[in-house]
């Protein structure tokens, strides 16, 4: 077993017991205990440390603001301004003026404009964060302007999704996510097309969808659409360098893609390489980013905790643009079959959450499906021990059997 990072943060509200556990090699951990899904002061360590403590991923740039926009988000128990200015540079702040501490910007949709302008006093900012006016004071010989921008939150591009490091100090996006740049590259995710989405609201913790998501498992008991166009012990696990786990499917002989008959209505990907034409991805971003390349679309899951048993997961398909120039062209089988899919995951990830509720649940055993799963944790358990987070340990995934659905 690797020698633990030395704690550096705040350890978690949580017995520090079964977060050992969690860290054992893999065939001995065990998952999380029920306070992790269920507590509310985990939840707010998790705000703070987690969605807090480092990148977290806000949505696709071009979808979240155009150039010459503002945007107010909530996050966690703050609310966070965008500005996107006229050359396309993003740049983020705590959304207060630094005269009164009044909100800039309202949350909700992107707004055009050409200063930042406080509503309370006037004061005015420009989109870099420097303050253009403060009314009477700015005139004032002892008032020095550069002494009053607004307070930065460090936002970043990687891939065509926008990042927020509240803390300022989290390592670089390429260092962050090392290899995972060149898994995605043969799908061009940056000059993709968001064609779709679908939000929902599950009565889940969001850990139990990132969970759901990185095992197959369960596959053969609640996804037969899925099974009827990949089998659940195909594909392999991927190494990370950087703060991510994933690992591949590959699609039955008869399927092209993801979709309920194995149809694709799209165009594959220009530079996909031999091999790679009938692979489907599963790459999870810590903390919050699911990216699910196929050969022709790209799905994306972005988690928002809301609190200990609600999520907010907003679900994307992207395309190439290629595929929007086809005559006729309809996502709708893509959408349609995740859309199933989704629904048989959400169902279950909440059928557990109900489950946390009663004595007797108890950390259970991880079986070889479950090896992307354990990666996830041991993230987690390096999190709540009050480690830095790093990449997580490959386990060693021993041959796959067809699980048996009969009980």
């Amino acid at each position: 077993m690797n020698r633990p990072a030395p704690a550096l943060g705040l350890p978690a509200p949580i017995d520090q017991a079964a977060v050992e556990d969690l860290l054992r090699p893999f065939g001995y951990s065990r998952t999380l205990p029920a306070q992790a899904y269920r507590s509310q002061e985990v939840f707010d360590w998790e705000s703070e440390h987690i969605f807090s403590g480092g990148w977290v991923c806000l949505g696709r740039t071009e979808d979240l603001l155009a150039p010459g926009q503002l945007r107010a988000l909530d996050h966690g128990s703050e609310t966070v301004l965008l500005a996107r200015d006229s050359e396309g540079a993003v740049f983020g702040f705590s959304n207060v003026c630094r005269h009164r501490g009044h909100p800039l910007v309202e949350v909700g949709e992107p707004i055009d404009a050409r200063l930042i302008r406080c509503p309370y006093h006037a004061w005015s900012y420009r989109f870099d964060g420097t303050l253009r006016s403060a009314p009477s004071l700015t005139q004032s010989p002892d008032f020095d302007p550069s002494d009053w921008p607004l307070t930065p939150m460090r936002v970043g591009e990687w891939l065509g999704w926008l990042f927020m490091d509240p803390t300022g100090t989290a390592d670089p996006l390429d260092t962050t996510f090392g290899n995972l740049a060149g898994f995605l590259a043969p799908y061009e995710p940056q000059r993709l097309v968001k064609v779709a989405r679908h939000s929902y609201e599950i009565q889940a913790n969001w850990k139990l969808a990132v969970e759901n998501y990185h095992e197959c498992y369960h596959c053969t008991s609640i996804h037969p659409e899925l099974c009827e166009v990949t089998p659940p012990t195909s594909g392999e696990d991927v190494t990370p360098d950087g703060l991510w786990c994933g690992g591949t499917m590959v699609l039955k002989d008869h399927a092209n893609t993801m979709s309920l008959t194995g149809e694709s209505r799209g165009v594959n990907f220009r530079h996909l390489p031999p091999g790679r034409e009938r692979d489907v991805l599963y790459m999870g971003v810590w903390p919050n980013l699911l990216i699910s390349p196929h050969p022709d679309y790209v799905m994306t899951h972005r988690m928002v905790p809301l609190a200990p048993d609600r999520t907010y997961i907003e679900c994307d398909w992207l395309f190439p643009p290629e595929a929007l120039e086809l005559e006729g062209f309809d996502p709708g089988y893509a959408v349609e079959f995740w859309d199933i899919t989704n629904w048989e995951d959400w169902t279950a990830c909440m059928n557990v959450q109900k489950g946390a509720a009663n004595r007797g649940f108890r950390p259970g055993p991880l079986s070889p499906w479950e090896t992307t799963i354990y990666q996830f944790l041991h993230m987690v358990g390096q999190a709540y021990s009050g480690q830095v987070v790093s990449a997580p340990p490959m386990p060693d995934r021993p041959k796959l059997v067809e699980a048996s659905s009969s009980v």
